[in-house]
C-alpha cells in the first residue's frame, strides 16, 4: 500500500508579462504571485443599448462587458531570508515590488530617447507602449489585461530599511475585442478568453421550473 501523497499542488496566479509587438514573453516578464488571494472581486459592466431607446433595442449587446478584477496580494522574505538568498538579504522583496511597478512606468531607455528627439526637432513622438499583460488564474482563465491600479503596502522592514512583507492591491481591466483587434495575437487571446467561459457555461446544468415554485412561463 503506497503512502498517502499529502496535500495535493496548489498552483499560483500571476502576470505574464509580453512585449506589444512580437508577442513573446519578456525577460523575467512571468510575476508569480507568492501567495494566492484570499478572494478575488470580478465586477462586469455590461455594454447595452441606451436607456429609452427603441424597444427593439431593449436586449441587444453592442459589445463585451467592461470586466475589472480586483485583487489583493502578499509578498513576504521570511523564507528568503531563513533560507539565506542573497536578494533577499540585501535587497527584501524590493525586486519582487519593482518588477510589478515598472510595469506601470515607460522604459527610462524610452524616456530619454524620446527626450533625444524632442532635443532634436521631432514634432511627433509616438506614445509609448506598456507591456501586453495576461492574468493567469489556471488554466481555465487567461485574460489580456492592463493595470489601472496599483497600490503597495509595506508592513515590516529590515534594519537596512528595505521591505520584507507587503500587501499589494492590483486592479486589471480586462481588454476585449473593443481594445484590440481580431487581426492580432492580443485579440485571439481575449477571444480564447470568451470561448473558455461559454465552454465552461456549457457545463453547467440548468435546474427545473418546480425548483422556483411555478409550472412554467407561458
Amino acid at each position: 500500500m503506497s503512502a498517502f501523497p499529502g496535500s495535493p499542488r496548489v498552483l499560483k496566479g500571476g502576470i505574464v508579462l509580453l512585449d506589444p509587438d512580437q508577442f513573446t514573453v519578456l525577460p523575467n516578464g512571468i510575476i508569480v504571485l507568492q501567495y494566492n488571494p484570499d478572494t478575488l472581486t470580478r465586477t462586469l459592466k455590461i455594454k447595452g443599448a441606451e436607456e429609452g431607446g427603441d424597444r427593439s433595442e431593449a436586449l441587444r449587446l453592442t459589445g463585451p462587458p467592461v470586466e475589472t478584477i480586483k485583487l489583493e496580494a502578499e509578498i513576504d522574505a521570511t523564507d528568503q531570508l531563513e533560507a539565506g538568498d542573497q536578494n533577499a538579504t540585501q535587497y527584501g522583496i524590493a525586486p519582487q515590488l519593482s518588477a510589478l511597478e515598472t510595469t506601470v512606468y515607460p522604459p527610462s531607455a524610452t524616456l530619454q530617447n524620446n527626450f533625444n528627439l524632442a532635443q532634436q526637432g521631432v514634432l511627433e513622438i509616438m506614445p509609448m507602449l506598456a507591456p501586453f499583460a495576461l492574468f493567469v488564474w489556471s488554466v481555465n482563465r487567461i485574460a489580456p489585461v492592463r493595470f489601472t491600479e496599483l497600490s503597495i503596502t509595506e508592513e515590516a522592514f529590515d534594519p537596512k530599511l528595505n521591505p520584507i512583507r507587503a500587501k499589494v492591491s492590483l486592479g486589471l481591466r480586462v481588454l476585449t475585442i473593443d481594445d484590440l483587434s481580431f487581426a492580432d495575437k492580443g485579440g485571439s487571446l481575449y477571444m480564447t478568453y470568451q470561448r473558455q467561459k461559454e465552454s465552461l457555461a456549457g457545463k453547467f446544468q440548468g435546474g427545473t421550473f418546480s425548483a422556483l415554485g411555478i409550472s412554467g412561463v407561458a
